[in-house]
């Protein structure tokens, strides 16, 4: 069964940087896409970054420019590198990775940004 753990969150001020990270286990192959969601308290989830299996990415225009989707070499862990961050960031933030053809979730961390 496959699992995606993501790493913790956090409380950070405006204008710092975080780096989030989702490993999958349980699975060897069979990941194609990766991408991170984020869903804040009243709003919709919303795709925050997408990277496809050759490596071509995709970002809300909200975050273009501050955030960056990246993967390790084996293609189970996928990064998100937030710099300039900002209030309106505050959100949980979630993993998601299709899995031979079937959608899997992280279990979502919390990012606050606040001064």
């Amino acid at each position: 069964q496959v699992q995606l753990v993501e790493s913790e969150g956090g409380l950070v001020q405006p204008g710092d940087s975080l780096r989030l990270s989702c490993t999958a286990s349980g699975i060897s192959a069979g990941i194609t896409h990766m991408a991170w969601y984020r869903q804040a308290p009243g709003n919709q989830r919303e795709l925050v970054a997408r990277i496809a299996p050759g490596g071509s990415t995709d970002y809300a225009d909200s975050v273009k420019g501050r955030f960056s989707i990246s993967k390790d070499k084996a293609g189970k862990t996928v990064y998100l590198r937030m710099n300039d961050l900002k209030p309106e960031d505050t959100a949980v933030y979630l993993c998601h990775m299709v899995v031979f053809g079937r959608p899997s979730w992280g279990q979502g961390t919390q990012v606050t940004v606040s001064s």
